[in-house]
């Protein structure tokens, strides 16, 4: 592979107050070359229509002088040759004008007025390693609107000339002192959230992929978009262990262990086979914490109950455990630094010719289809480890119609992936139901509940036959329902 073309690369990592500490009193930063206090105030509608449409607009106060800068982001980012528009103004008040493209998005009769700011203590070192230029950017502070408030301790290491290895050189430095996570939230995203009520999960989030795009930027893209929903979740789970935050979290990496099954066909070396192998595994220990959530919610028994809560606790301090341990710490860092650095991608003219992404999907749809219809043809004759499969056939081509579904989003397409994703989601409820009839036992036998008085409570008594049918009911369905990618 080639070296990486000089290229503005930014990673934000988010530490402890300890950890940060730790950082800046070792030696690896040294004094500062500048440090500055900066005051931003963002601004939004009543509505909220600026974020909604992927913009921000924040007024930024260093000393006497005041920039504005209006960002543009997800869909929003495509429509423009450019992603930013930055101002020098007088005062703090926005300039709503020709200068920036709000005007023309939303109408001269725009208002806008303070939702948040951010309090910030900057500190800035210019970094040169291997022949690369880094700039590393020291954030502590707060974002406050009315009396909430959300502590920022940030860093952001940014490639401003050079291989982007040196970039990971670097952070790897970090993480020898002080330990970090891969920080996936903006300032202007902290703020938002302190708006709304509080969330207690976070679903995939709606993948914009441009038609033109290749397949090996699909991937990328694809990959960015389970971690940022994982870490999202992961957050949450940290603070709260809250069920729903644990199952989005396994969503997440369920998610992008299909996203690796997907695209193994451009995926070479063994990296990619060693990441995955890892991301079973924290999968896995997420799963169990899940199992006992599934039961627990069926448990009304109370001695049962309490049994089962404590096995769900001791659970989920397992998940807490593995997610703060030094094997996934590595896991983030390896699948980051694959992910920017090692993830083949074809240069020059080999680049013209890779397959686009609308390709590669309507081969990959169409293969996944043919799958699940030949597994799941005769669920009624077949075993509960072969309807298991069928319900992970069901899942990959699930994930993969939603990774994919913006590639095909002219009228007629839009409507029938529509149409194909509810009826994917009919048939992973099924396949769900009948999934927990089998898995309810083991369970139970796993935490030695298997003879408890009330153990029939939780193993569902569904009418296993009628499951079966309304199942191969909904296989039927998804393979009569039009593709979207045709």
């Amino acid at each position: 592979m080639e070296p990486a073309l000089p290229s503005e690369i930014e990673i934000k990592l988010d530490l402890s107050n300890e950890a940060l500490e730790s950082l800046l009193g070792s030696d690896l930063l040294g004094e500062p070359d500048d440090a500055l206090q900066q005051t931003s105030t963002y601004f939004e509608t009543d509505d909220r229509r600026l974020s909604q449409k992927g913009f921000s607009l924040r007024i930024r106060s260093t000393g006497a002088s005041h920039v504005q800068t209006v960002k543009a982001s997800g869909p929003a980012k495509s429509l423009f040759v450019r992603s930013e528009w930055e101002t020098p103004i007088e005062g703090n008040e926005p300039v709503l004008d020709h200068t920036s493209p709000l005007i023309s998005e939303f109408g001269p009769e725009l208002e806008v007025e303070a939702a948040f700011t951010v309090f910030i203590e900057r500190r800035v070192w210019n970094i040169e390693l291997n022949g690369s230029r880094l700039e590393v950017v020291v954030d502590r502070g707060d974002v406050v609107s009315g009396n909430r408030r959300s502590p920022v301790q940030e860093i952001e290491v940014e490639l401003k000339d050079g291989d982007t290895k040196d970039l990971f050189v670097f952070i790897r430095k970090i993480d020898a002192i002080a330990p970090f996570r891969f920080g996936i939230q903006s300032k202007s995203e902290r703020g938002l959230a302190l708006l709304d009520r509080q969330q207690f999960m976070f679903k995939a989030e709606r993948l914009d992929l441009d038609r033109n795009i290749k397949a090996s930027a699909a991937f990328q893209e694809i990959a960015g978009s389970c971690f940022r929903q994982f870490r999202l979740n992961e957050e949450i789970l940290l603070q709260r262990r809250n069920s729903e935050g644990l199952h989005q979290a396994r969503v997440a990496l369920r998610r992008l262990r299909s996203a690796f099954s997907l695209f193994r066909p451009l995926l070479t070396g063994d990296e990619p086979k060693m990441i995955q192998e890892e991301l079973r595994w924290l999968a896995g220990v997420l799963g169990e914490a899940r199992n006992l959530d599934v039961l627990l919610m069926k448990a009304k028994d109370s001695d049962l109950r309490a049994k089962l809560k404590d096995a769900r606790n001791k659970a989920y301090g397992d998940a807490v455990e593995a997610l703060e341990s030094a094997r996934t710490r590595a896991l983030m860092l390896d699948f980051n630094e694959w992910l920017q650095c090692d993830l083949d991608r074809p240069v020059g003219s080999a680049a013209s010719e890779e397959t686009s992404a609308s390709e590669f999907a309507a081969k990959a749809l169409e293969k996944m289809r043919k799958k699940l219809k030949k597994h799941g043809s005769a669920l009624a004759e077949t075993d509960d480890e072969h309807r298991h499969q069928v319900r992970k056939d069901a899942k990959k081509l699930r994930y993969a119609a939603e990774f994919f579904g913006s590639l095909f989003d002219d009228k007629r397409g839009a409507r029938r992936h529509r149409k194909f994703i509810a009826a994917m989601e009919e048939l992973q409820d099924h396949l769900g139901a009948l999934n927990d009839l089998a898995m309810g036992p083991d369970v139970l036998e796993q935490h030695g509940l298997a003879n408890h008085p009330a153990r029939d409570s939780v193993v569902s008594h569904d009418d296993k036959n009628a499951l079966i049918r309304m199942a191969q009911s909904s296989v039927d369905e998804v393979i009569d329902t039009k593709r979207f990618w045709r």
